[in-house]
């Protein structure tokens, strides 16, 4: 939904969030800009105090360093958790245990045991639970996916979809450096899912990781070559370690063609669209929002768009769009990557 669409709601939603740290900040501000659709931002939580205190003061919220207090003295009605990986499980596990419909960072969990542990969780409890798997939601794919709905382009039959860049993720992330597993959970299950998301599910993959980076611990880029259901092809990258310029940083860049027309992404959030005989370029780059900016802005509107998907689902009483359930997909892709790669993961 673009700038100025928003629809004025009363049916209000409580919101507490777990974890105010670096990217928790987009989050915030998402969720106070959600307030005329419904969304009350009533408490925050992060074991460091300072933290929690720097952020209730700023965004209005009582703060607290327990999330299990939180939960169990807040009436809330959505509890979004923006955590490390390793902190998800037992996260979930505390609001799930008291039935609050519940939204987790990416990635999911460490390994498949984590992930399929908090599904079963949410099916047996029937509780609401999805994950902030937020690029399927930038303004770019959105409008892709229009138009290959459209049938602009016919059928997609091959795609390209690529994050490549030398950006410095470490200098705001230094514990990145550190993880055995890196970039396919940090990145490639965004690129996977927009992938699912524009050509259909996959039934066969194949994958190379390389570890280009000498003083980090995981790999820092993966090549993989997707087959899906459909029978159309997709190669799907991602890496930290590109050394090309203009570097893309942080936009997806997309290849998709179709048996009637083509899609490709440009830099600057461009599509160059062939359909009919003819090529036009739509403009994707979405307003940069009064908290956000370049050129982290095209990830920063698709937190707020995230967001608003996650808070319509729990007023309307139905699955999110990236589900606990749906997810589970994406991730199932990111192991059969470390398989297919020889890097043979905890299986459940």
């Amino acid at each position: 939904m673009a700038a100025g669409e928003e629809n004025i709601v009363t049916d209000r939603i409580a919101v507490g969030v777990i974890g105010c740290g670096f990217f928790s900040q987009n989050h915030l501000h998402a969720w106070r800009d959600l307030a005329a659709e419904g969304a009350d931002l009533v408490a925050v939580c992060d074991i460091d105090p300072g933290k929690a205190q720097a952020a209730g003061e700023k965004f209005g919220a009582r703060w607290y360093t327990d999330p299990a207090q939180m939960l169990d003295e807040e009436k809330l009605g959505l509890v979004d958790i923006v955590t490390g990986q390793a902190t998800h499980l037992p996260m979930v596990e505390l609001s799930l245990a008291r039935r609050l419909p519940t939204v987790v960072q990416k990635p999911f969990g460490q390994d498949m045991a984590e992930v399929r542990r908090m599904v079963q969780l949410s099916r047996d409890g029937g509780t609401f639970l999805a994950v902030h798997e937020n690029f399927r939601f930038q303004l770019p794919q959105l409008k892709i996916a229009e138009i290959i709905a459209s049938g602009a382009i016919g059928t997609p039959t091959w795609a390209r979809v690529s994050f490549r860049t030398g950006y410095d993720i470490y200098a705001g992330q230094p514990y990145l450096a550190r993880q055995a597993r890196f970039v396919l959970v940090d990145l490639g299950v965004h690129v996977l899912d927009v992938a699912r998301v524009h050509l259909g599910e996959v039934e066969h993959l194949t994958a190379e990781l390389q570890h280009r980076k000498p003083d980090a611990l995981g790999e820092d880029t993966a090549t993989m070559l997707l087959r899906h259901k459909n029978g159309a092809v997709s190669m799907v990258e991602c890496s930290y370690g590109s050394r090309r310029l203009p570097d893309s940083f942080p936009e997806t860049l997309v290849e998709i063609e179709g048996d009637k027309g083509a899609i490709v992404s440009r830099i600057g959030s461009k599509l160059e669209v062939a359909s009919n005989g003819r090529m036009e370029v739509v403009d994707a780059d979405p307003v940069v929002l009064p908290w956000a900016e370049r050129p982290w802005h095209v990830a920063q509107d698709s937190v707020l768009r995230t967001n608003r998907e996650m808070l319509r689902a729990v007023q309307e009483g139905r699955p999110a769009a990236t589900s606990a359930e749906d997810n589970l997909r994406t991730f199932a892709l990111v192991e059969a990557a470390y398989a297919a790669a020889g890097k043979v993961t905890p299986e459940a």
